[in-house]
């Protein structure tokens, strides 16, 4: 089955061409990288899957719902942490897990019990209520995470999930991930860190100027290949045809 599927994808501001015939698809159960560097037009795709941004050209489905003419619907069955968004400044964690369990029509003990599953796996448990405008980055990166996937969706987007998190929490989030996907649940991440792709999806796709420039399985690469190998020779190969570099 497939979880998402992209079909000549185009998308333009002003001037600037942010996705450029992008095609390919996900299937359920797969933990998916989009790996590109800034400005290749990863999180203009992200934005467009999960219904808030309408593309100029192509057709794209998430879990069979059309987000651009159904983007409330789309958003409903997915969860989403976005790079740089945090929990609103005035609230505690806990008031913002009881806001999204409201929204997600959560049950108020499922909640309780998810909310505290959450803060101990990534040891927020006592800054649940703190407001979080006193929270560090790593903590406020810590209440997103918990809240994309507090209502267990079957598909998760995540742009750059270990930013802003320490060894420790970065290990765990990454097993969490892989226990997700194996669970049967579909995880999408959105990355320029070649290493984290390479550790953490069975796919890879690479996009550079907003195309896809290849689709690697980093497990099956050859023993003297790794991922940034064929991330550096497919940019390169696409620079020397004349498309000029990413911001």
């Amino acid at each position: 089955m497939t979880a998402i599927q992209i079909e000549a994808l185009y998308k333009r501001y002003g001037d600037v061409t942010a996705v450029d015939g992008l095609s390919l698809a996900v299937d359920d159960g797969e933990l998916f990288g989009l790996l590109g560097p800034n400005g290749a037009g990863k999180t203009t795709t992200m934005e467009i899957l999960t219904g808030r941004l309408t593309p100029e050209r192509g057709h794209v489905t998430v879990l069979d719902v059309d987000p651009v003419e159904r983007p409330t619907a789309a958003r409903e069955r997915v969860g989403i942490l976005p790079e740089k968004e945090s929990p609103p400044s005035f609230m505690t964690p806990r008031e913002y897990f009881e806001f999204v369990g409201a929204v997600r029509g959560i049950s108020d003990d499922e909640l309780d019990e998810r909310i505290r599953t959450w803060a101990d796996r990534l040891g927020f448990s006592e800054k649940l209520d703190t407001l979080s405008t006193d929270l560090s980055r790593g903590q406020q990166q810590k209440v997103m995470i918990a809240s994309a996937f507090l209502h267990e969706p079957a598909l998760v987007f995540i742009d750059e999930p270990l930013a802003n998190l320490d060894p420790i929490v970065q290990e765990r989030v990454k097993r969490f991930l892989r226990e997700y996907r194996d669970a049967g649940n579909t995880v999408v991440v959105t990355t320029h860190d070649v290493d984290v792709a390479e550790e953490l999806c069975s796919r890879v796709g690479i996009v550079y100027n907003g195309t896809l420039v290849e689709d690697v399985r980093p497990a099956e690469l050859a023993t003297d290949q790794t991922l940034l190998d064929v991330f550096l020779d497919r940019v390169d190969a696409t620079v020397e045809r004349g498309v000029p570099a990413g911001d």
